[in-house]
């Protein structure tokens, strides 16, 4: 696997392109911090007990893509991918059945799904669905930012994972 590119966002767009701009980069990042690792090392935990993995990021990564854009901003009302009401955390409980190509097509269909849906709405522009534990409404910019924080946050995980398993280092 190549390793993907990132680009650098702008230092003088405008808001939208700005949210657009970190999202991508952080989307970036991540796939940066799986690239040329094998699935067995994709799967290995950050410290146990903790289940934090790369795939596991990436599978998490996908269902909060999905929660976010699908269900939350169109309302399309959409079953999760990896997680259930049995185990809410179905996502890091990766197996050795689990691969990183299955789980990184499914991120980036849900990216693409994600841009096109951000894409047909305005900032201010209200979702559709409300959230199940507050009942407070969320716009596209409040939704953008919150996916900016929650990779970032995730990609500081990757970061140490990665080290861990073949000390590369590296923003």
């Amino acid at each position: 696997m190549t390793m993907p590119e990132r680009t650098e966002p702008s230092t003088t767009a405008g808001e939208r392109e700005m949210l657009d701009g970190w999202l991508d980069y952080h989307r970036e990042t991540l796939a940066q911090k799986c690239a040329g690792l094998d699935d067995s090392r994709l799967r290995e935990l950050s410290a146990p007990p903790s289940e934090l993995s790369l795939l596991g990021l990436v599978r998490h990564m996908a269902e909060v893509e999905r929660g976010w854009f699908r269900n939350t901003l169109a309302g399309e009302g959409l079953d999760p991918l990896y997680y259930s009401e049995a185990d809410h955390d179905g996502d890091f409980h990766v197996t050795e059945q689990d691969t990183y190509a299955e789980a990184y097509a499914a991120w980036q269909a849900e990216i693409t799904r994600a841009r096109e849906l951000a894409a047909a709405h305005g900032l201010d522009d209200i979702g559709k669905t409300k959230s199940r534990r507050t009942g407070e409404s969320y716009n596209l910019r409040w939704i953008m930012t919150h996916m900016i924080e929650e990779y970032a946050r995730h990609n500081g995980h990757a970061d140490l994972i990665r080290e861990r398993i073949d000390g590369a280092t590296g923003d």
